[in-house]
C-alpha cells in the first residue's frame, strides 16, 4: 500500500503505433520515467523572405514542429522482485530497447516480400509503409510524428551482459497535413492537436496596451 494515499495519479509520456488505413493500435510505448525537459523548437513556414512586401505576413504552411527528448530506462527496481520479472532477470533490458528499435525498421516480413518481388523480376517495388506513431504528452498533446534521432547509451551489464540500464536520446518531427493530407488518419489527429491548441490558446487573457507603456497604436 503506497505511503502516500492522497498522491495524485502521475500519467506517463509515450508512443501509441497505430496502423495508418484502420487506426487499429498496434503497441503502446509507455516511458518508464517521464523526463525532466522535453525540448520543442518550430520552423516558421513563411510565404515569402522577403522579396515580394505583398506576401511579407503570408505563410505557406503549419510550422516545421520538432520535439527531443532523454528517457531513462532502469531494471534495478525489477530485479529487486526476480519472481515477479523473470523476463527481466533473463533478458535486461533487452525487450524495451527493442520496442523503441523496431519503430525505425520495416517488418522483416515486409523485407522478405521486397526480396522475393525483386526476385521475381517486379519493376517498381513500392517503398514499405511504417506504422503511424503517435507521439503522447497528457492530453492535449497527442501528435503524428517520424522519429528523427535516437541513440541509445547503455550504462550497466548483468553477467551476461544483458543491459540493465539505459539513457535513450529521442528526436521526432511532427507530422502535419502538409506531410499526410486531410483524408490521412494521422492528418486528423494533426487537426485535433492544433484546434486544441486553439482552445488552450483562448483560455488565456489578452494584455492591455497600457501593460506595454502604450496609450495606442
Amino acid at each position: 500500500m503506497s505511503s502516500f494515499p492522497n498522491s495524485p495519479n502521475l500519467l506517463k509520456g509515450g508512443i501509441v503505433i497505430m496502423e495508418p488505413d484502420s487506426g487499429k493500435v498496434i503497441r503502446i510505448i509507455s516511458l518508464q520515467y517521464n523526463p525532466d525537459t522535453l525540448t520543442r523548437t518550430f520552423q516558421v513556414q513563411s510565404y515569402s523572405e522577403g522579396t515580394d512586401r505583398a506576401e511579407a505576413l503570408r505563410l505557406k504552411s503549419s510550422p516545421v514542429e520538432n520535439i527531443k527528448l532523454e528517457a531513462e530506462i532502469d531494471a534495478t527496481d525489477q530485479l529487486e522482485f526476480p519472481d515477479q520479472h523473470q523476463n527481466i532477470v533473463e533478458k535486461g533490458i533487452h525487450g524495451q530497447l527493442a520496442a523503441l528499435e523496431i519503430l525505425l525498421y520495416p517488418t522483416s516480413e515486409a523485407l522478405q516480400n521486397n526480396h522475393e518481388q525483386a526476385g521475381r523480376g517486379v519493376l517498381e517495388i513500392v517503398p514499405m509503409e511504417a506504422p503511424l506513431s503517435l507521439f503522447v504528452w497528457s492530453k492535449h498533446r497527442a501528435v503524428p510524428v517520424r522519429i528523427t534521432e535516437f541513440s541509445i547509451t547503455e550504462e550497466a551489464f548483468d553477467t551476461s551482459l544483458n543491459p540493465l540500464r539505459a539513457k535513450i536520446n529521442l528526436g521526432f518531427r511532427v507530422l502535419s497535413v502538409n506531410d499526410l493530407g486531410f483524408k490521412h488518419r494521422g492528418g486528423s489527429l494533426f487537426m485535433s492537436y492544433l484546434k486544441n491548441k486553439e482552445a488552450l490558446a483562448g483560455t488565456v487573457g489578452s494584455a492591455t496596451l497600457n501593460s506595454l507603456g502604450l496609450e495606442g497604436l
